[in-house]
């Protein structure tokens, strides 16, 4: 029996903040991350609470070489919310090390909106997908996490550009935009991308979608800088019914690309197979969310 999705931490009611005045309130849709009211999204209804975003990020940081930046609170990992760390970087060596200490500053714009989308709660917790899955698409997922979390998962790093090198570069340029980065304003250093390249904060985002890197959290992928979100489905089919990675090879994959469930290539309204036109009016609701 397919369960119903867990709606948490968006209350059933909440108004929506996108379509103000239309949508009656929050009514969760028993598979699709959407109000069944008005068809925006979970994140659209409001955010989530300070501690539920520090769960999932205690989550995804837990066995990574960033398991330091959470602590264990009733055996569960914790994000500390240290949301930034700032470090000077000992760059006199091959290999810069680091020392670090905490600054409370992060790049404008960050959102618990842009947590929810830019991190899933179900790309990482099994329990939070639409309806339990098999052995196989556990262990698919289980190795898929742990390769992500040794291979590519980071956060960030601030410093002042040169600070702490015996010869400091004359000019820093910033890997984004190119522009110089004045040598009294701190940069964000990656460390998958090497320390010989630094961002402006508002220029360390996600190199498909354009947005803010949530408190630093970063996925590297082939020379580029990308979120949670984007680097997920880079690496496995997102299925655009439900919004949940896709870890069987049974999917169905529609002419356009996208890829789908097949239980959610359907229809909205009725339901019906995208195969098949139905009657539903486009303009109410998308066929296809």
């Amino acid at each position: 029996m397919e369960q119903q999705w867990s709606a948490a931490p968006v209350v059933k009611g909440a108004a929506c903040l996108s379509c103000k005045g239309i949508c009656s309130g929050f009514l969760p849709h028993s598979w699709r991350k959407a109000c069944t009211q008005c068809g925006c999204s979970v994140e659209d209804h409001g955010p989530s609470s300070d501690l539920e975003d520090d769960h999932k990020m205690g989550r995804l940081l837990a066995d990574s070489k960033y398991v330091h930046l959470t602590a264990k609170v009733k055996g569960v990992r914790v994000y500390k919310r240290n949301r930034m760390v700032i470090t000077n970087p000992v760059v006199s060596r091959k290999d810069p090390t680091f020392n670090t200490i905490t600054y409370d500053w992060a790049p404008p714009g960050l959102t618990q909106k842009l947590l929810m989308r830019q991190l899933p709660v179900y790309d990482q917790d099994p329990s939070q997908c639409h309806r339990p899955l098999s052995e196989d698409e556990l262990q698919a997922m289980s190795v898929f996490m742990k390769t992500y979390k040794e291979e590519a998962l980071g956060v960030g790093e601030v410093a002042l550009p040169g600070e702490g090198g015996a010869h400091p570069p004359p000019t820093v340029h910033c890997s984004g935009c190119g522009e110089l980065a004045p040598l009294d304003s701190p940069v964000v250093y990656a460390e998958w991308a090497g320390y010989d390249k630094q961002w402006h904060a508002t220029c360390f985002v996600c190199s498909e979608c354009g947005e803010a890197l949530v408190d630093l959290v970063y996925y590297w992928r082939e020379g580029e800088l990308l979120c949670g979100r984007h680097y997920c489905q880079r690496t496995r089919p997102r299925c655009s019914g439900c919004d949940e990675l896709i870890f069987c090879e049974d999917y169905k994959k529609g002419a356009d690309g996208r890829a789908w469930h097949h239980d959610h290539y359907c229809c909205w309204r009725c339901g019906q197979s995208l195969d098949s036109p139905c009657s539903c009016p486009l303009n109410t609701q998308p066929q296809a969310c």
